[in-house]
């Protein structure tokens, strides 16, 4: 088994009343792709980190086998959620993978 840890800022324009927004429609959109991306077994998305975090927000995944990485990075279905409700607000992305 492996974990895929991502953690990113909101851009600086991202307003403050968007955010929640935005973070909800995240989480329930990588969540989705458990029952999609072959390998994926669970997702959890972090929205109300503590004060003392570094970033706004966390996703962390479990995947079958270190391979399934690739997949997942590369699945049409992740890679249009990325694209739709990640990326364009999104900075400061930083991630960890680890067995």
């Amino acid at each position: 088994m492996v974990h895929h840890v991502v953690m990113w800022n909101f851009k600086p324009e991202i307003t403050e009343d968007r955010k929640a927004e935005l973070k909800v429609n995240m989480e329930k959109n990588l969540k989705a792709l458990t029952d999609v991306v072959p390998g994926l077994l669970t997702v959890d998305f972090i929205t109300a980190p503590i004060p003392s975090s570094t970033h706004d927000m966390a996703l962390i995944t479990t995947l079958e086998k270190k391979e399934d990485i690739a997949v997942y990075a590369n699945h049409p279905a992740h890679v249009k959620v990325a694209d739709t409700y990640v990326r364009p607000y999104v900075c400061d992305r930083c991630c960890l993978d680890f067995e």
